[in-house]
């Protein structure tokens, strides 16, 4: 009623004495609601209390564990021309299998009897080094010939420098009695000619003794020069050793200079041997490299450069192929906030794409269709995303994974992290705070350990 009147009906009328009105007012309405809502609240605050395992989600990827078994390109190490293919999208080849054949596309690679050419090239220089050692050989004999010759020219000089010496002491002596024969003589004429003078001697006599003290002066004059010839073959003797010295010098440095030239040209000829070899060797593998080959077992998934006739370079993407065997595992990214709370061995159940689950993140044992993996490898350095790559391996004490499931497909992974009330996650989760951070006890990492 709008209670426009002062007069109020209903406190006036018992409305409860009419018979419509006992129904309506003695009902009590929302019962069952009411004893609902009760129910539920009760259920509710039990349920607060309820353990929750805290988690962290994140979205990753299927790969292998080891690098050598996950998706490869096979890139050719020369650039080239595509001649001829030998396999087909999705076939099987084992390791050495031939893939395509190339063809060179550098003109200094077009000679087909490049090798062959090369080996004459070997052949020849290497004759010439031999070449270059037979003449060191000979000029080392013909350097030890002329220091043989010179020894024995030397020692041939020496013995006429001492002869030459000898001589000029027997003229020395011989000088000086020629000066004594003078002085002599010249005693013998003065005694002579003063004999004269007193008529003890006659002229005759004195004429002799001057005609023999002229003899003497002649002698000691001849004997003088003889003592300055016998110098003379002195000086000429140790001449003669200073040039023989140079003479042989001169000889002996030449031909070492020849030989030391001989030894350049060899060395120079056997590097340039070792040159040619190299790049023997270096054509004999640029051939081999002609023919693309797997490098292990596995399925040949797509041809990157088709066709008959393309080019391309060093390097560039010719063929993807995927091992034959390999290991599966996820790779996952979590934030840089939650990379803390993630230890190697840690417990983490996986969702794979295309697998039918129902997930209660908290509550790991009533969820199905997710999957047991553990931490095998943590990124120390960010990605591109922002985030931190985490591998994942399949836990062996759980269910394996599904064998259909490939590399490439999608995933969802949980994290398991402590046990905490709900009351305290939804706490934590309108507070934006993030999980408790721990350390699995006595080294071993996991949900289970903290437990323990």
């Amino acid at each position: 009623m709008l209670n426009i009147s002062n007069n109020q009906l209903h406190k006036q009328v018992d409305l409860k004495n009419f018979k419509s009105g006992e129904k309506i007012f003695t009902k009590e309405y929302y019962k069952a609601l009411n004893k609902f809502l009760l129910v539920f609240a009760v259920i509710g605050f039990i349920i607060l209390f309820l353990p929750w395992t805290q988690n962290i989600t994140a979205q990753g990827q299927v790969t292998t564990l080891t690098p050598d078994q996950r998706p490869q390109s096979i890139q050719s190490q020369i650039p080239g021309r595509i001649e001829e293919w030998f396999v087909r999208e999705g076939d099987f080849v084992e390791k050495g299998d031939t893939i395509l054949r190339i063809s060179e596309i550098k003109s200094d690679y077009f000679d087909s009897r490049l090798i062959e050419r090369t080996n004459d090239q070997i052949d020849a220089k290497t004759s010439s080094v031999s070449a270059y050692q037979g003449k060191v050989q000979a000029l080392k004999r013909q350097v030890q010939a002329l220091k043989q010759e010179r020894g024995l020219k030397t020692e041939q000089t020496k013995n006429k420098l001492l002869q030459a010496r000898l001589k000029v002491q027997s003229d020395s002596i011989a000088f000086e009695a020629a000066k004594t024969n003078l002085k002599i003589a010249e005693k013998q004429y003065e005694r002579t000619e003063t004999l004269q003078k007193e008529g003890l001697k006659a002229v005759v006599d004195v004429e002799q003794k001057r005609l023999k003290l002229q003899e003497t002066q002649a002698k000691l004059i001849a004997q003088e020069n003889k003592l300055l010839a016998s110098k003379n073959e002195v000086l000429n003797a140790k001449l003669e050793l200073t040039r023989i010295g140079a003479t042989f010098a001169d000889k002996i440095s030449k031909a070492q200079s020849d030989m030391f030239t001989a030894q350049s040209s060899g060395f120079d000829a056997k590097a340039q041997v070792s040159k040619l070899e190299n790049s023997n060797s270096n054509y004999r593998v640029r051939n081999s490299l002609l023919y693309v080959t797997a490098p292990q077992n596995g399925y040949i998934n797509k041809a990157i450069k088709g066709g008959i006739g393309g080019t391309f370079k060093e390097g560039e993407s010719l063929v993807g192929i995927m091992p034959e065997k390999y290991d599966l595992a996820v790779e996952t990214f979590v934030r840089p906030i939650d990379l803390p709370l993630l230890h190697i061995g840690e417990e983490v159940r996986v969702q794979f794409d295309g697998w039918p689950a129902i997930v209660f993140s908290g509550w790991p044992n009533v969820s199905y269709g997710t999957y047991g993996a553990k931490v095998v490898a943590i990124e120390n350095f960010i990605s591109d995303n922002g985030k931190y790559r985490i591998l994942l391996a399949p836990d062996e004490k759980d269910h394996n994974w599904p064998t259909a499931i490939r590399v490439g497909s999608g995933a969802r992974t949980i994290a398991l992290l402590e046990d905490v009330p709900i009351w305290f996650e939804l706490w934590r989760q309108l507070n934006s705070f993030p999980p408790n951070y721990y350390q699995p006890e006595g080294g071993k990492k996991g949900k289970s350990d903290v437990k323990k």
